[in-house]
């Protein structure tokens, strides 16, 4: 009974030394513990995601790719696949789960005698406290804070919420480059499924994830993924889950990992970049990049695919003018098989590498990149004359061996088709490919919403993420007379009024003398305002600039967007300042739309993670579109509440001008796709950047070619040559199939008769009449006196003039009585081309 009685006092002292032991300790580790209150408010950061105007996936800007799922919609099958491989008595312990904290410690004694790894008996509430309060230190010390923790969060809060915060927080892995946290961005990673569409098996995998995520990667480690998944299921069907059979089914199934196709997403590199930079503006990088916004972008995935097509073509056509600049290397023939295994340059998009092997009369053989063997016949290496110099080159090639050797590594493309697409190739045949070096940018916009509908900003986005449509500031050259014009048409000027084109000179001051010519080196004499822009006169620019005032076209270019400080220099009247791609889309567009302003966008709209939209590109009111039902009666009016920045009778003159550059003028290359398109080409200084902004009713498509670090295109090379044919290209395909569309036409416009040379009134067999367009009471009458400058139609020197921008018929002004004779115009003065730049004061 003594020694009863002893251990039984024994037991007590023990009891007590232990609880006060445990109280001190629960003291002790309570004392700097986190504030487990902060988890009830706690956002996880959330992706970003932008979808495109049809909804395909864009792009997700993230630091954790995560897509919160609040627990209610959280399949079961999904919870209980969590539950049995990580917590199976998740509902039943109040945060830990002490019977298995036992285990394991009798586990890690063994563990620590046979130096092994120990393990873990964290239930889901504490991986909780760990992932969200405490840090994965492996410490006796973190042990039990998070212990303590794990029994006050659950005192706290609701399994439920525990579950919800475990499933959307964790760590699931790294597949194709793309991270998952939480199961719902995991579904989409590994198998391009929402949770509710998951399998049994694929929910196991998935839950066998947590532990190890690495070691189970369904392609590298394929084995282990498919023990880990079969553990689970079987997990699954001890807990009563799922029956055996489902068990069954659902170890058979193949473990397949599915990548979302190119029909789920949509590429447009610059685009994407563009909404990401004012993303980041308008909300910061928190927001952007933790606060899992959702974006529709404005983009029109059709229209950018034809955009890529039809500006990377332009640029390989100009490239391919300009010959071959040689190969990307040069090497010993047996070491060309290692040397075409790395990856293709920056710009290659669907090229591949390849070395020559051999070179006879005919052709040069080749090795690529994906293993075969092929062969370039002579017929795809006839553009490769070699650059001697800047704008100088060779010979046209006659034989392979003058223009590739044994081991030059090249760029190439597989070709089935002959050039002029009348033959066929044999298999194995490609095709010498050259990256350009010139570069460009384009934007096409809707001109009544100023939803921006593509963009590109260069050869491609892997080359140079420089985007040249906005970033890139140059010269528009001719592209910026219209609104030269429309100053004058806003200042008593009408389409038919007489501007003489004749020499024109200018003193800075400093006896330097400024003399502009148009780009054919001859003169005109006077000719009709819509001459001006049809033929892109500089001199009739000029002298419109110079009467109407300036500062008069500083301010319409401000007003419209193109240029906000234009200096008042003459110059500036040919295009010499600075603007970009997307000003000039935008400038044109509120031509179009009858002179309303317009703000172009590439985000129509954005919600926070709650569904709330937060901005809208359109913000007009609108009564009764809310509504959730319709109960009949009218539809509910949006209001055009957009500013009107110029008459629109102003507006829709120059924009039949601008008709009259495709019917007559610059761009008469787009008459065969037959239908009504408007637009102005643009060649600057010494050919240095070549433009075309050309316009349908409902489209209007901006762009330019040119060196980044500016330099020529070479003698010749127009808007009107180079990005001409990049418009037809893309308004063909875009078009196809559509109906024509007539543009647009305010209430008061009249149309007249008049006869294009002389905007006279015609008279009824005049077969160089137009109709031109007049604001009431500015239209010409038969009792207007005759032109201060006669015409001497007699005289054409040379016949239309094909070369250059300035296409049309050469008109010589009649010397008048007593005055010397004026040299003919076949006679070439000094050239200055367009959008030469510098002071101009004292008109000469």
């Amino acid at each position: 009974m003594k020694w009863i009685y002893r251990a039984f006092t024994a037991l007590i002292v023990l009891a007590i030394v232990g609880v006060a032991a445990i109280g001190a300790g629960v003291k002790y580790f309570s004392e700097d513990l986190p504030d487990h209150s902060t988890l009830a408010s706690y956002a996880p950061p959330l992706v970003t995601r932008v979808h495109a105007g049809d909804g395909r996936l864009m792009a997700e800007f993230a630091t954790e790719r995560r897509i919160f799922v609040p627990i209610a919609s959280i399949p079961p099958r999904v919870q209980q696949a969590f539950i049995a491989a990580e917590d199976q008595y998740f509902y039943k312990h109040p945060g830990v789960d002490f019977i298995g904290l036992v285990r394991a410690t009798l586990q890690n004694v063994q563990n620590l005698a046979e130096d092994r790894r120990l393990i873990g008996a964290s239930t889901i509430t504490q991986q909780v406290t760990r992932n969200f309060l405490l840090t994965n230190e492996r410490s006796f010390t973190r042990k039990a804070k998070e212990i303590l923790l794990a029994m006050k969060i659950e005192q706290a809060m609701s399994k439920d919420k525990i579950l919800e915060l475990y499933l959307n927080e964790i760590y699931l892995g790294t597949i194709g480059g793309s991270g998952a946290y939480g199961v719902a961005a995991a579904a989409l990673t590994y198998f391009n499924k929402p949770l509710d569409e998951l399998t049994v098996s694929e929910a196991a995998y998935l839950a066998g994830l947590p532990k190890a995520p690495s070691n189970y990667h369904p392609v590298t480690k394929r084995a282990e993924a498919i023990i880990r998944r079969d553990y689970v299921i079987g997990r699954m069907q001890e807990d009563g889950y799922i029956t055996p059979d489902e068990a069954k089914m659902a170890r058979a199934e193949e473990l397949t990992v599915r990548r979302r196709t190119g029909e789920e997403t949509v590429r447009a590199d610059y685009f994407t970049e563009e909404v990401r930079r004012e993303l980041l503006a308008r909300f910061g990088e928190e927001t952007v990049y933790k606060g899992g916004l959702s974006v529709r972008a404005s983009l029109n995935p059709k229209l950018q695919a034809i955009a890529d097509k039809a500006f990377r073509a332009g640029l390989i056509r100009y490239d391919r003018k300009h010959g071959y600049r040689g190969p990307l290397e040069k090497v010993a023939v047996k070491d060309i098989a290692a040397k075409i295994k790395v990856a293709p340059p920056g710009g290659s998009d669907g090229w591949l590498l390849a070395g020559v092997t051999k070179v006879d009369d005919k052709q040069a053989e080749i090795l690529v990149s994906n293993g075969v063997s092929g062969k370039i016949p002579m017929a795809e290496l006839t553009w490769a004359r070699q650059v001697l110099e800047e704008q100088r080159f060779g010979a046209p090639p006659k034989k392979p061996a003058d223009v590739l050797a044994p081991g030059d590594i090249i760029l190439v493309e597989a070709v089935a088709k002959t050039a002029d697409g009348k033959g066929s190739y044999p298999e194995g045949t490609f095709g010498l490919r050259q990256i350009p070096n010139v570069g460009g940018g384009m934007v096409a916009l809707d001109p009544n919403t100023g939803r921006v509908l593509a963009m590109i900003g260069g050869f491609s986005f892997q080359q140079s993420q420089f985007n040249r449509a906005v970033q890139a500031k140059r010269q528009p050259g001719s592209s910026f007379k219209p609104f030269v014009y429309m100053a004058g048409l806003e200042n008593g000027y009408t389409p038919a009024t007489i501007i003489l084109d004749a020499p024109y000179v200018v003193d800075d001051g400093s006896g330097t003398k400024w003399r502009p010519d148009n780009i054919t080196e001859k003169f005109y004499g006077p000719q009709p305002m819509r001459v001006g822009i049809e033929q892109s006169r500089n001199l009739m620019t000029i002298r419109l600039a110079v009467d109407v005032g300036m500062d008069k076209v500083s301010e319409m270019a401000k007003r419209f967007g193109v240029v906000d400080n234009l200096p008042p220099y003459p110059s500036m009247a040919l295009g010499a300042g600075e603007t970009t791609a997307l000003k000039m889309a935008a400038g044109y567009a509120q031509i179009v739309n009858g002179g309303k302003r317009l703000t172009p966008t590439v985000i129509d709209r954005v919600q926070d993670k709650t569904g709330v939209t937060v901005f809208k590109h359109d913000v007009r009111p609108c009564d009764g579109c809310t509504a959730e039902t319709y109960k009949g009666g009218p539809m509910p009016r949006v209001p055009d509440t957009r500013e009107q920045i110029i008459d629109s009778g102003v507006a829709y003159q120059m924009l039949h001008i601008l008709e009259g550059v495709v019917e007559r003028g610059t761009a008469t290359s787009l008459l065969s796709l037959k239908r009504p398109l408007a637009g102005k080409t643009g060649t600057t200084n010494d050919y240095t950047d070549a433009w075309f902004v050309g316009m349908t009713p409902d489209l209007v498509i901006a762009t330019y070619i040119g060196f980044d670090q500016p330099r020529t295109l070479g003698k010749n090379e127009t808007g009107g040559g180079n990005v001409v044919p990049i418009f037809k290209e893309m308004v063909g395909d875009a078009m196809e199939g559509t109906p024509a569309t007539p543009f647009r036409m305010p209430p008061g416009i009249r149309l007249v008769r008049v006869n294009r040379d002389t905007g006279k009134l015609a008279t009824a067999d005049d077969r160089r009449s137009i109709f031109e367009a007049f604001r009431p009471g500015t239209e010409p009458s038969a009792e207007e006196p005759e032109d201060e400058y006669p015409m001497e139609y007699g005289g054409i020197a040379s016949g239309p003039v094909t070369s250059g921008e300035d296409a049309g018929p050469i008109l010589t002004p009649a010397p008048a009585p007593g005055a010397p004779a004026a040299p003919p115009p076949s006679v070439p003065t000094r050239a200055f081309g367009t959008g030469a730049g510098g002071a101009a004061s004292g008109i000469y």
